[in-house]
């Protein structure tokens, strides 16, 4: 059952949210995750829309930040946990621009950036969504 908001989420709804959503990931994808690092912010840094190319804030609603796992090797040591960061804000923005169901929303960023994570593409990252 979806959840009902009479308030925007708060990040720790959010994350709620987005650990159920790696959870019920079919496997091997689920237990590929447990050292993810998962990360809500409530905006982008100007340093990562600059490095991305994206000028508002409001328009970068997450991101995938490590080495994709068909890109390590035995000589990737010395590197920070991968991390998802989801942006609140951008988040809540997007949820009112496009009127769908908040948990659908976040759920979709999500699975997105898990794609990143194992290098999927677009088309693998909507058949990951529809298996979930």
């Amino acid at each position: 059952m979806a959840r009902r908001f009479d308030h925007p989420p708060t990040a720790e709804e959010i994350e709620a949210i987005a650990r159920d959503a790696m959870a019920a990931l079919p496997e091997p994808f689920s237990s590929h995750l447990a050292h993810v690092v998962l990360q809500i912010d409530e905006f982008a840094d100007d340093a990562l829309l600059k490095e991305m190319g994206i000028e508002h804030p409001l328009d970068l609603t997450g991101v995938y930040e490590g080495i994709p796992v068909g890109l390590r090797s035995v000589e990737t040591t010395g590197t920070l946990p991968d991390r998802i960061r989801l942006f609140r804000q951008a988040i809540l923005a997007e949820w009112c621009e496009e009127g769908e169901g908040f948990e659908h929303l976040v759920r979709h960023i999500l699975i997105h950036e898990v794609g990143h994570h194992f290098g999927l593409s677009d088309e693998d990252m909507h058949a990951l969504e529809d298996q979930a």
